[in-house]
This record gives C-alpha cells, structure tokens and sequence, in this order.
C-alpha cells in the first residue's frame, strides 16, 4: 500500500498559477502510474492528468495546454503545474497510484491521498 499526500492548493485568481505536490511512501516502487484528479461541489470526481513510470502523460482536454503533470521518481513525488486557471477548475484535487496500469479511470487507482482544495476566484 502507497500513503499519499498532496499540497500546493489554494485560493487564485483567474489567469493565475498554482503547483500541485502529491508526496508517495510505503512501497511506491511497485505502482506504475500516478494521477491527479479532481473533484467539484455536486459533480463526480473526474481525471485531470496522469503519468506512467517512464514519463509518458495523459490529460483530460479540458487542461491541455495549461496543466502540465511531472514526476521526481527519486523523491517519489508528482507534480501538476497549473497555468491559465479559470474558476471552473475549483475543485478538491486528489492524487492518485495504480498498480498495475489498466487506464485512467476512477476504478484503476486503489491508492488515493485526502485532497487540496483549489479555489480559482473571477
């Protein structure tokens, strides 16, 4: 099992910037992709972007072009930067481990941290 911790989320304005950290411990060697998803008053939890162990990325289309996921495997951290932020990304965002790799759904991560709040004001 992987405990996950994230960090980074706040209160922005529209146009700003924040970066996401999401810190893995325990037996963080065995899982093979890391995701950050996200969560909004009275709507279902939702993909927002993933990274697979060799680097390879995914993004839901509602990000591309302002949300950018990264990882540091030696410090076993994933990073989400995210640019040109609207108030529609106010959300809890979540991250996420998957052991092994199925997709990018919901039911494919089995490990999951408590959430940051990310609130984007217009």
């Amino acid at each position: 099992q992987v405990q996950l911790v994230e960090s980074g989320g706040g209160l922005v304005q529209a146009g700003g910037s924040l970066r996401l950290s999401c810190a893995a411990s325990g037996r963080t060697f065995f899982y093979v992709a890391m995701g950050w998803f996200r969560q909004a008053p009275g709507k279902e939890r939702e993909f927002v972007a993933g990274v697979m162990w060799i680097g390879t990325t995914d993004y839901a289309d509602s990000v591309k072009g302002r949300f950018t996921i990264s990882r540091d495997n030696a410090k076993n951290t994933v990073y989400l930067q995210m640019n040109g932020l609207k108030p529609e990304d106010t959300a809890v965002y979540y991250c996420a481990a998957a052991r092994p790799f199925t997709g990018w759904g919901i039911r494919d991560f089995g490990s999951w941290g408590q959430g940051t709040q990310v609130t984007v004001s217009s």
